[in-house]
């Protein structure tokens, strides 16, 4: 929303809304028996304006109940502020109180601390300390937990490589029968023996006389 910039559409629309608005105060007067009264100026300075009594009454009530409430709401204005300063000068008091103890935790400002004061700060740093060799050993088993089920998975994966890929270890079946060297059989014999039996047939004799005349 923003201001009509030519100056008759103003004035149309000003004439427009404020006999409508003075009409809705005559009604909310009528309807509800409320004191309404209601004052407007025209861009020019011309008044207008609607009282369902009297517009003097109704304007000096307004400025008594004003001047009756006023005080009411300094003072509990007041009370805020002061109850707000209370509070942070409590906090401020507490975290002094947490910054000297942390002084002491940390071996500062001892000397001002009674035997009574430094035997209750012994007890508290051997608390401490127990809660965190507690907190380690839970880390360090943790750790060692997560580390061993990481070995597991990988043997698991070792194997599922090897049964894939078909690699052996050494001295597996496949490694004690070695190939043997290949040698004449009996079936090249024979066909040797065969051969030499064809070249010389015939009678012992006349095998004799072939291998004299040779």
């Amino acid at each position: 929303m923003k201001r009509i910039e030519n100056a008759t559409s103003r004035q149309v629309t000003f004439s427009k809304r404020r006999n409508g608005l003075l009409k809705k105060a005559f009604e909310l007067s009528v309807l509800c028996d409320a004191e309404v009264a209601l004052i407007i100026f025209s861009p020019r300075g011309k008044l207008y304006e609607f009282a369902s009594s009297s517009m003097q009454e109704t304007i000096g009530r307004y400025q008594r109940h004003v001047r009756e409430t006023q005080p009411v709401k300094d003072q509990s204005t007041e009370e805020d502020i002061q109850s707000l300063k209370d509070e942070t000068a409590c906090l401020v008091k507490k975290v002094e109180v947490i910054e000297a103890a942390k002084r002491r935790l940390l071996g500062e400002n001892l000397g001002e601390c009674t035997l009574e004061e430094l035997q209750q700060l012994e007890s508290q740093l051997e608390r401490s300390v127990t809660k965190i060799r507690a907190k380690k050993n839970q880390v360090f088993n943790e750790q060692i937990k997560q580390l061993k089920e990481k070995e597991k998975q990988l043997a698991i994966e070792n194997q599922r490589l090897t049964e894939k890929y078909g690699v052996f270890p050494k001295g597996s079946s496949l490694d004690n029968n070695p190939r043997e060297e290949t040698s004449p059989s009996e079936d090249t014999n024979s066909q040797i023996s065969d051969v030499e039996t064809d070249l010389f047939i015939g009678l012992p004799e006349s095998r004799l006389k072939r291998h004299s005349s040779a």
